[in-house]
């Protein structure tokens, strides 16, 4: 039985100034309530915040007992994990 999927899409804009809301506004469900899958294919304008904030999601999945897949990435997001070391945990 595979637990039920919840996808929360990443805004189009996503630095320093959003930041803090954008998480203050994020609602992962449980481990009993399933997965959540982190769409990044909007953002298109971010700054290394967006790393914080990705690896901030997932620091919150593991202590609710949840999963996260992030999915669709772009590209200079990915090089910049990969310059911070940070690639492994996206």
């Amino acid at each position: 039985m595979s637990l039920p999927t919840a996808t929360i899409a990443l805004p189009a804009k996503l630095r320093h100034d959003q930041a803090m809301a954008w998480l203050d506004g994020l609602r992962l469900p449980t481990g009993a309530d399933g997965a959540t899958v982190i769409d990044a294919s909007a953002l298109a304008s971010f700054d290394s915040t967006a790393l914080a904030c990705l690896i901030e999601v997932r620091r919150r999945a593991q202590i609710l007992g949840t999963s996260v897949q992030i999915t669709g990435l772009p590209d200079r997001l990915q090089r910049l994990a990969k310059v911070y070391g940070l690639a492994d945990l996206l």
